[in-house]
């Protein structure tokens, strides 16, 4: 109990710095808000239910990570973070992939939360079917993040660029929803049974 609330607040720790850090100056101070909202929007939220409604350590790790790889979009903007342009030289592509792994991770980390949610509240019964419609959730929220961006470029017009990050790729919405789906299905796949021994553990205590 000590070791996991340390733990969680050594996260929730460096999750708010980078918070504040990526907040001083982003490239576009409405670009970081919007895509630094699902941060503001979920730390409160986990740290109002950390007693509860605690979450298993593999998913609260899981939550930060995706928590960073926002804040550094947002700061940066997708289609300027550094690490993207080192993954554009070192895989040879033809534009800043970080977009990708954002999306990557948009799926990778909802479709355990999913789990969690379905598993812990006896939603559905069996490992198959809540992976399942977990990747289902992820693909959900997948696609309700184009239709945002969607509505943010109708409303912006222009203005909405950095947001989008399609960096003239006309495919963009639809290699964005298949990384996530990659992401969820690997989430799965790879992380169940880990996942099921935390939930057991936290059923536990």
């Amino acid at each position: 109990m000590i070791v996991r609330d340390t733990l969680n607040a050594a996260l929730a720790g460096i999750v708010v710095a980078a918070l504040l850090v990526s907040g001083l100056a982003p490239y576009d101070r409405l670009t970081w808000l919007m895509e630094v909202a699902p941060v503001l929007i979920a730390l409160p939220l986990m740290i109002a239910t950390r007693r509860s409604y605690p979450l298993t350590t593999l998913l609260t790790v899981l939550i930060a990570a995706h928590a960073l790889v926002l804040i550094g979009g947002g700061a940066y903007t997708y289609a300027r973070v550094p690490f993207g342009f080192w993954l554009q030289d070192l895989l040879g592509t033809a534009r800043n992939p970080y977009d990708k792994i954002g999306h990557l991770m948009q799926g990778f980390v909802p479709a355990l939360v999913a789990r969690e949610i379905l598993l812990r509240g006896d939603y559905v019964r069996g490992s198959r079917m809540a992976g399942f419609l977990s990747i289902c959730v992820a693909m959900a929220i997948s696609a309700a993040y184009e239709l945002i961006e969607w509505g943010a470029a109708v409303a912006l017009g222009q203005g909405a660029d950095e947001f989008l990050g399609t960096q003239g790729d006309v495919w963009d919405t639809q290699s964005d929803m298949f990384m996530a789906l990659i992401g969820a299905t690997t989430a799965i796949l790879t992380l169940a049974r880990w996942h099921d021994r935390q939930l057991a553990a936290l059923k536990a205590i």
